[in-house]
């Protein structure tokens, strides 16, 4: 008898949903597109992120810079106009350069304090304390420029003294320089008229 029966339950047994093969998987295909056009956007995301910070961080760099050329032509025109207090306020009218940086904090050709700077300022560009030195009469300094080879963003508009600037091709040629200047010139005298003196015997002429 369970031999008869075996067949029977073999014959009504559940066959699997073969009609539902198909659409899982198109599920599973539209998954897999989900999917797909999920990561390509992230992808293109990410690129657009990384242009941005990277135009941000040039307009970043592009300010910074400017904000040091304008610190380097305040701290160079504070050096010209120390060197110039120095030069111009000589003792005992024998007018004279300093002969470093020094001489400007702490002059020491007076016997009370006299000071141009209240300290050596930094190069700006380059963040050290060294300047290049301009020199002039007995080897002593004129004027002070930064060492950096760099070259400026700035090319124009500069202020009265440093018209010269323009179109430099490096921070270095910018030279602050003190030039003295020029004494007044003195009203010439007019030229006496000569008269010639009357001669023996004739009489005076006049020229």
């Amino acid at each position: 008898m369970w031999r008869e029966m075996t067949p029977r339950l073999l014959r009504y047994s559940p066959s699997p949903p073969l009609t539902f093969l198909p659409l899982l998987s198109k599920e599973r295909a539209g998954e897999r597109w989900c999917y797909g056009f999920t990561y390509i956007g992230l992808l293109i995301f990410i690129a657009l992120m990384g242009i941005g910070l990277a135009g941000t961080g040039m307009v970043w760099d592009t300010q910074v810079r400017r904000e040091k050329e304008r610190e380097l032509l305040f701290v160079g025109d504070q050096f010209r106009r120390a060197i110039g207090q120095y030069y111009e306020l000589s003792p005992g009218g024998d007018k004279r350069f300093p002969q470093s940086l020094d001489d400007l904090l702490l002059d020491k050709r007076y016997p009370a304090t006299q000071r141009y700077l209240r300290r050596v300022y930094r190069d700006p560009i380059t963040g050290k304390a060294e300047w290049g030195f301009v020199k002039g009469p007995e080897d002593r300094i004129v004027g002070v420029y930064s060492l950096s080879e760099d070259a400026p963003l700035k090319q124009a508009g500069f202020p009265a003294n440093y018209e010269d600037f323009e179109d430099k091709e490096r921070y270095r040629e910018w030279r602050f320089v003190y030039v003295s200047p020029a004494p007044p010139e003195q009203p010439r005298q007019p030229e006496p008229q000569l008269q010639e003196l009357p001669q023996p015997g004739g009489t005076a002429r006049n020229p």
